[in-house]
């Protein structure tokens, strides 16, 4: 049983429950670009991981077939006291190792790369939870791996995982306080709303996942504090709506650095030591600009309304366009997904184009809907991703969907001409 999968309706209707308050009280936590941005960025996390999940699958699922030093029996984890004890067990384990990991994605260069993504938002609400990473399948199976060589059975791995993932969602909010007792034990939401902060007193504090007992063990845990208001976000801005360029930045950063130092230990060591090092020759020559919070201003080009409305309906249409896709991967496999994810990940790119008003945006967004769109509707054909009886219906479709993307973006297109 996928609980994730099952969860993701109640993601959305907690999401919209959330915007619906936040537009009627007036507090300014959603904005429609880093909303879009941040679906995106999640949007792209869940098809690429179609491709790239299994490696660390296969890795795992080696490690308990060869290497674990017990046996542990699935049958065991059942309901009845010791099975919910153990299931228990189970989950406070997983979540330990969660802490670990979490904790070296942010103080080692290389692990921040991926984890990054998660923490670019400077708005703060519940779309901000769904913004993962693309690339943490590299090394994040490592500090999970303890599990495996003790026995934990696979199935028990992914249940756990789903949970601790699950319980994450409700703490990306603004709308509850602290909540007394609760925050000394568990992750709530005022505790992690300092994890996501930029603050000085606030950063490499919080890493729980459910527990921030781990936080209070190892000397990691920041209470939020009424005189220090939190400043979402990090300290090397995105400063774009681009999903890719979301996953790439601070390789890019690191991979600057590793081949303009001279040090050829350094070459490596930038990858691995603390997050924020850098050569020396490397800082000399390219000085970092002091981070002034006070001056600090929201990414934020403005959109005419014209503009923002065409981002959206087609950021709603790319959502249905995942569940399709993902009964597609369910039933046939990650090649036959492949086309209509390449085709899902332009439209993603396009919208971050659009949205950052950049100049080639419309020549951009009409080559998606004139060229990507309908070829990647005849190769599904071609392919018998879709099967023939279905191609007169596919074609009517494109057709309709180019058509209404080609009327809306008109206005859309004399927004971005006069704001560009």
């Amino acid at each position: 049983m996928d609980l994730i999968a099952i969860a993701i309706p109640f993601f959305l209707l907690a999401l919209l429950v959330e915007i619906a308050v936040d537009r009627k009280q007036g507090t300014g936590f959603y904005r429609a670009n880093d909303s879009v941005n941040s679906l995106s960025v999640g949007t792209l996390s869940t098809t690429f991981g179609y491709f790239t999940n299994l490696i660390p699958a296969v890795i795992l699922a080696y490690a308990l077939q060869n290497l674990a030093l017990f046996n542990i029996d699935l049958a065991w984890f059942d309901f009845s006291p010791s099975g919910i004890l153990l299931w228990l067990l189970a989950l406070i384990a997983f979540d330990f190792c969660y802490y670990w990991a979490h904790r070296c994605g942010h103080e080692i260069s290389v692990l921040w790369a991926a984890h990054a993504i998660h923490h670019q938002s400077e708005d703060y609400n519940l779309s901000t939870a769904l913004r993962q990473t693309s690339s943490g399948f590299l090394f994040s199976w490592i500090f999970y791996l303890p599990l495996f060589l003790l026995g934990m059975p696979f199935e028990v791995f992914v249940t756990v995982n789903a949970l601790d993932l699950i319980y994450q969602f409700w703490v990306h909010t603004q709308l509850v306080g602290k909540l007394g007792w609760l925050d000394r034990i568990l992750v709530t939401p005022s505790n992690h709303r300092v994890h996501h902060a930029q603050n000085k007193i606030y950063i490499d504090k919080n890493y729980g996942g459910i527990l921030v007992l781990w936080d209070r063990m190892f000397g990691t845990f920041q209470e939020e504090l009424d005189d220090e208001p939190v400043i979402f976000g990090v300290r090397k801005p995105l400063a774009s709506w681009n999903p890719i360029w979301a996953n790439l930045q601070v390789y890019h950063y690191l991979l600057f650095d590793a081949v303009h130092t001279q040090n050829w230990k350094d070459k490596i060591g930038v990858w691995f030591r603390r997050t924020g090092w850098r050569p020396s020759d490397v800082e000399e020559r390219y000085p970092k600009n002091p981070v002034i919070l006070s001056a600090f201003e929201k990414y934020d080009p403005p959109l005419h309304p014209s503009l923002r409305r065409y981002v959206v309906i087609n950021l709603v249409l790319g959502a249905i366009a995942v569940l399709g896709i993902g009964f597609l991967f369910a039933s046939h496999g990650a090649l036959a997904s492949l086309i209509p994810c390449v085709a899902l990940w332009t439209t993603l790119l396009s919208l971050g184009f659009l949205s950052d008003l950049k100049h080639y945006a419309i020549r951009f967004e009409l080559a998606r809907i004139l060229l990507v769109v309908p070829l990647s509707v005849l190769a599904m054909l071609y392919f018998k991703v879709l099967p023939e009886n279905q191609a007169g219906m596919a074609a009517l479709g494109t057709m309709l969907f180019v058509l209404v993307c080609v009327i809306l973006l008109v206005p859309a297109a004399r927004s971005v001409k006069s704001e560009s």
